[in-house]
């Protein structure tokens, strides 16, 4: 079978798409730690804080898997700039794929959201 090649536009699509870079942004905000993927990291025009642009969340069509992902879509899927204060901030790592976005307690590092409820048995 003849090997066909993607057209030009596309092949370069792909590759830039390939070469942006992903960020891993730890943050705490009201006793939680928020851990998001955005595409863009900068200092912001407020003085003392930090800009996160392009948040990335999983895209998946169906059944949610993961409700701590819905919550964070949720709260932060239509934000177009999200301003963090330099002091709440508490790790910003370049990283080669996007992992899953959490919210953990910041005291025990917990998972924040509460699971499915279970019955409790009959007396």
């Amino acid at each position: 079978m003849p090997r066909t090649s993607l057209p030009a536009q596309v092949s370069l699509t792909l590759l830039a798409m390939s070469n942006r870079k992903l960020y891993k942004i730890s943050f705490l905000s009201a006793g939680r730690i928020y851990e998001l993927y955005a595409r863009k990291v900068a200092s912001s025009e407020l003085w003392g804080f930090t800009e996160i642009s392009e948040v990335e969340f999983e895209v998946g069509a169906g059944v949610v898997v993961d409700p701590t992902e819905e919550r964070l879509r949720d709260e932060f899927g239509a934000t177009k700039r999200l301003h963090l204060p330099m002091q709440s901030i508490l790790r910003i790592e370049e990283v080669e794929r996007r992992g899953v976005a959490r919210i953990r307690d910041a005291a025990s590092g917990e998972a924040a959201v509460t699971p499915f409820p279970i019955p409790s048995k009959g007396r």
